[in-house]
């Protein structure tokens, strides 16, 4: 049985350097040949011919034979390489990762949702990649996995975090108006600290809050729409309940303020009316319950 790298770092870089070693190596000497027969063999120094010879069958030989063997080893060991990215350690912690217009959120084993990918130092976790509506990229730079998200096809990536930290990731898929804004983060922590997070999380802040920020993560709201005033592809929820704001309407401006009924309509009828100065590319949601949004409302009329 072959021996599997433990992290998918030590899988992508020894192939990158071999390759980008080759494309140097070869680079430099071909370089060098070209100006030294430019030098050697110039109009000035060789005013004739020297030579009639029409074919070379070594040198052919040579030049057809060496290329073709440097890529058929940058094929095996890219194809390695590939076959260690798909093979998941035996034990791999698992998490779903859902991708929509334009936020990522993580569900955990046991139901817990994140908009962030909470992972424990050193253990190897295997995510599962789900599109809720158009292709998207699943890409995080700093472990070297990039994975494509297709609606209705399965797909996976796994990685090893080897230190704590915080690591980008990006859509790496244009998927849209707000493609861009389409970032989360890998937080990697002691596992100790993991399973206090798992098991309680913001436990406290989530029972002062109710349920509106975890149903705002999950549905992707908070990837259109912050929470510090921070401008996005749509409105700041910060300090918006009570504030007056002009809203397009049938092709109508209007100023209306921002309360209860203003906003069940934004999330019910997203498209009706459209702050103005945003785009009109919010989708409906009409799976919410009444409760839902009603709990969703009060986060957002509590966001000061």
């Amino acid at each position: 049985m072959r021996d599997f790298p433990t992290t998918t770092t030590e899988a992508v870089d020894p192939v990158f350097m071999f390759i980008l070693g080759a494309c140097i190596l070869l680079l430099t000497g071909i370089t060098v040949v070209m100006v030294a027969f430019v030098i050697r063999y110039h109009r000035s120094r060789s005013p004739e011919p020297t030579s009639q010879a029409a074919t070379n069958l070594w040198l052919e030989i040579v030049w057809t034979a060496l290329p073709t063997v440097l890529v058929l080893a940058m094929f095996y060991y890219g194809w390695s390489s590939y076959l260690s990215l798909r093979h998941v350690p035996p034990g791999a912690m698992e998490v779903t990762a859902v991708g929509r217009m334009w936020s990522w959120s993580f569900e955990y084993q046991g139901g817990r949702t994140s908009p962030r990918l909470y992972v424990p130092v050193g253990k190897p976790v295997r995510v599962d990649l789900v599109s809720k509506d158009v292709l998207h990229g699943f890409y995080i730079p700093a472990f070297r996995v990039k994975r494509d998200v297709v609606p209705g096809m399965k797909n996976h990536v796994w990685f090893v975090a080897p230190k704590a930290g915080s690591y980008d990731i990006f859509c790496s898929v244009y998927c849209g108006t707000g493609h861009s804004a389409m970032i989360t983060t890998v937080e990697a922590v002691p596992e100790t600290e993991f399973q206090a997070w798992l098991s309680h999380g913001e436990e406290g802040e989530k029972e002062k809050e109710g349920h509106g920020r975890e149903l705002l993560e999950k549905h992707g709201c908070l990837g259109c729409h912050s929470l510090d005033g921070s401008p996005r592809l749509g409105p700041t929820f910060k300090g918006i309940w009570g504030h007056q704001v002009t809203v397009t309407e049938d092709g109508v401006e209007r100023t209306l303020t921002v309360d209860e009924a203003y906003l069940v309509r934004s999330i019910r009828q997203p498209a009706a009316e459209v702050v103005k100065g945003f785009p009109p590319v919010m989708p409906p949601y009409p799976g919410l319950s009444d409760e839902e949004v009603e709990e969703m409302v009060e986060f957002i009329r509590e966001l000061k």
